[in-house]
C-alpha cells in the first residue's frame, strides 16, 4: 500500500510546488541599493477601478474649475482637461469664454478654486454614470462668493498615458447645478 501510494504523494507535491511557483511569480522583489531585498506589493488593476475612476474625475474638476487671473495658466489647464473628457467639456469652455467669464476673471484679478466634496460611481452599468458634488469658491479682492456645483458625466475604460494616467474619458459632461450658497467679505 506504501509503493501504491508513493506516485499520488509525489503527484499532489507536485501540484503544491507548481502553485507555490505560480504565487511566487505574482510577486515583485525590489533591491534596496543592492543591500537588502523587499517584497513589492502589486494589485490587478480592475482591483482599483472605483479608486481611479474617482480620481479622474476629481482632476478634471480641479483643472478645470480653478482659475487664476492668467490668461496662460487657465490656458494650460484647459489643454490638460481636454485629454481628460470628450468635446463636451470644451463646449462648455467655449460657451463660458464666449460670455467673458475668463476675461472678466483676469481683468478683475480674481481667482476661482473647488473643493470636492464627494463623486458618485454607478459601477453596476458601463459606461459609469457619475455625480460629482463640490463648492466653488470665487475670491476676489473685496469678497468670497461660496457656489454649489454639481456636475454629472459618464466614464469610458481609455488609455493610460503620461497625460491621462487612470485611463478614463468623461463623456457628456453636464453642470447641473452652479448656484451661489453665500458671499462673505474678506
Amino acid at each position: 500500500m506504501i509503493e501504491g501510494g508513493r506516485p499520488r504523494v509525489l503527484a499532489s507535491l507536485l501540484c503544491v510546488l507548481i502553485r507555490f511557483a505560480e504565487r511566487q511569480r505574482e510577486k515583485i522583489y525590489v533591491l534596496d541599493g543592492g543591500k537588502s531585498l523587499m517584497l513589492a506589493l502589486s494589485q490587478d488593476l480592475s482591483q482599483n477601478c472605483p479608486a481611479e475612476a474617482r480620481e479622474h474625475v476629481r482632476r478634471f474638476h480641479e483643472l478645470f474649475f480653478t482659475i487664476a487671473p492668467d490668461k496662460d495658466a487657465i490656458e494650460k489647464n484647459m489643454e490638460r482637461v481636454f485629454v481628460l473628457c470628450d468635446k463636451s467639456a470644451f463646449n462648455y469652455y467655449k460657451d463660458l469664454a464666449e460670455k467673458g467669464y475668463y476675461n472678466r476673471a483676469i481683468s478683475g484679478n480674481v481667482n476661482q478654486r473647488i473643493e470636492v466634496d464627494s463623486i458618485h460611481c454607478n459601477f453596476n452599468t458601463y459606461p459609469y454614470a457619475v455625480t460629482t458634488y463640490a463648492r466653488e469658491f470665487i475670491v476676489r479682492q473685496s469678497n468670497v462668493t461660496e457656489r454649489s456645483l454639481v456636475t454629472t458625466c459618464t466614464l469610458q475604460n481609455s488609455v493610460r498615458s503620461d497625460n491621462n494616467p487612470q485611463g478614463f474619458l468623461m463623456e457628456n459632461f453636464l453642470v447641473k447645478e452652479n448656484r451661489d450658497i453665500q458671499t462673505y467679505k474678506r
